[in-house]
């Protein structure tokens, strides 16, 4: 487990696989800056982002949503979706967990890097944690235009 502090966001990194997880710390913290500064946010937030394989997030995804598969990333934010934080709020935003596996799987089949997959999945959760999601179109088009503010200037596409 490694805990960063940076820009208004403690990022509690915990690496459940045995692939090296540390090297994504800077990004998160870029990505983390660009999100809090996009969405003037200045508090200091609380976020815990676990690395797991497929078999795990599995089990998560089973128990806690009732989808018996794996999936790419999953969120446990402290808001209820539709919920935006604001100043008042409690700094913790939630989890965050990150199925390398399918990062791996999802890279390749989209044509850009492990990094920027790895990279996406953060950014994504740490929207959902912040109240952002993409249930409707209108929600979606807002949730990832706000993705691609966030990540593009820390990780390029390719």
């Amino acid at each position: 487990m490694r805990v960063c502090y940076n820009f208004g966001m403690n990022i509690q990194l915990i690496n459940r696989t045995n692939q090296p997880a540390d090297i994504f710390l800077e990004d998160f913290e870029a990505i983390a800056d660009n999100c809090l500064r996009i969405l003037k946010l200045k508090k200091d937030y609380d976020l815990s982002v676990s690395f797991v394989r497929s078999r795990t997030i599995h089990v998560i995804n089973r128990d806690f949503r009732g989808i018996d598969r794996p999936t790419d990333v999953i969120t446990f934010a402290s808001l209820d979706a539709g919920e935006f934080f604001t100043e008042e709020e409690e700094s913790d935003l939630g989890d965050i967990f990150i199925n390398i596996d399918y990062a791996r799987k999802q890279a390749i089949a989209y044509g850009h890097s492990y990094r920027r997959e790895i990279c996406f999945l953060f950014a994504h959760g740490l929207l959902h944690c912040l109240g952002y999601d993409h249930m409707t179109e209108a929600d979606e088009k807002v949730m990832f235009d706000l993705q691609d503010r966030i990540l593009d200037p820390v990780v390029s596409r390719k």
